[in-house]
């Protein structure tokens, strides 16, 4: 029987990750290691610097004060020292496409496993708001999950999954979307007559591309993206190479 661990960014309990966990029961063995309260847009981070609490709130399902990348380092660590066979991050309410994976506390889910040598696969629905019926989403990520145990990517690769809302099209393999974002600060002042500063919603103004992930939603399909986390702008080694033989080593 597989072994898979589900985390996710929006709390272990959010309705995504229960309609996920559902699904992927039929399966294999399922554990749900999520944070204990919201952690959208954390990214990639750890938590280093306070101790962190593993709580059981009921069977199969713990809570972590702390990121979907703590989530699952101490999931592995105690709960599965021997490692699990997937790991799937969502469901996510909202997207995840283009530019705003770098952001996204339930891609570093995906990414933390990848890292780590297990197959892994982030999961985001365009969340039409409370009482969203998460079901749609669930069974196109089980379907994917059966093919990556059944097929595993590449170690250090996984798969970013973006799914419309309502009935969709089909599925579309896809890359990531380009954008030009502007990030919008907006300035207050307390009862105090201090300033303090409220991060808004993004200005968004995407470059079109047929094949990116956010034109697949927008066409109505699913989006299935190969991520992986190297970072390297390969094109430009040879630039690099050019530009260090200008360094002065005394």
């Amino acid at each position: 029987m597989a072994r898979i661990l589900v985390t996710n960014d929006d709390g272990y309990f959010s309705p995504g990750i229960d309609a996920l966990a559902a699904a992927l029961g039929a399966l294999g063995e399922v554990t749900i290691v999520a944070p204990q309260t919201e952690a959208s847009a954390v990214g990639h981070a750890l938590t280093l610097r306070r101790p962190l609490r593993f709580v059981a709130i009921k069977p199969g399902v713990w809570a972590v004060d702390g990121t979907p990348t703590d989530c699952v380092n101490i999931a592995l660590s105690q709960l599965y020292p021997d490692g699990v066979d997937l790991v799937v991050s969502g469901i996510n309410k909202g997207l995840n496409v283009g530019d705003d994976v770098t952001y996204s506390g339930t891609v570093a889910g995906a990414l933390e496993a990848a890292l780590l040598g297990y197959p892994a696969m982030a999961v985001s629905l365009d969340y039409p708001g409370e009482g969203a019926d998460f079901r749609p989403a669930a069974a196109v990520a089980a379907d994917l999950a059966a093919g990556l145990l059944a097929s595993p990517l590449p170690v250090r690769s996984f798969l970013n999954v973006n799914i419309p809302d309502g009935r969709f099209r089909g599925v579309r393999a896809t890359v990531q979307a380009r954008r030009n974002h502007v990030t919008k600060i907006a300035k207050r002042i307390d009862p105090r007559g201090l300033p303090y500063f409220w991060v808004e919603e993004a200005e968004d103004d995407w470059e079109h591309s047929e094949v990116s992930d956010h034109q697949a939603v927008r066409d109505g399909y699913v989006s299935v993206t190969p991520l992986q986390p190297d970072l390297t702008d390969h094109d430009l080694v040879g630039r690099m190479e050019k530009l260090t033989a200008l360094v002065k080593v005394e």
